[in-house]
């Protein structure tokens, strides 16, 4: 299974970015959660957003709830994290990760099998 991670970049406050994370390997069997993270420099990585591998259950950290918008297109094997009223603490490295986690812990665990190489999401004017 390979992650690749696409569409960050720098945006000024209030902006949007869309992320995408195309999954290759993965089989329409696998019981899969996506998770997005970030980690800002000097800080831990933390959990953004994640997905049940139905696409039908989502979570947020308290922080992104009502900006951030995650989704999964499953023929597509890529999940979305659409990101609106960006802000300069949203400045990160944004990291996908994919395993079969319990979902109510999808943002607290680590314990991913997968995870992408992390895209640069820079919020500032």
């Amino acid at each position: 299974v390979q992650l690749v991670e696409s569409g960050g970049g720098s945006v000024q406050p209030g902006g949007s970015l869309r992320l995408s994370c195309a999954a290759s390997g993965l089989t329409s069997g696998d019981y899969t959660v996506i998770t997005w993270f970030r980690q800002a420099p000097g800080k831990d990585r933390e959990g953004v957003s994640c997905i049940s591998s139905s696409g039908e259950r989502s979570n947020y950290a308290d922080s992104v709830k009502g900006r951030f918008t995650i989704s999964r297109d499953n023929a597509k094997n890529t999940v979305y994290l659409q990101a609106d009223s960006l802000e300069p603490e949203d400045t990160a490295v944004y990291y996908c990760a994919a395993g079969s986690v319990i979902f109510g812990l999808c943002l607290q665990t680590l314990e991913y099998d997968y995870w992408g190489q992390g895209i640069q999401v820079t919020v500032s004017s």
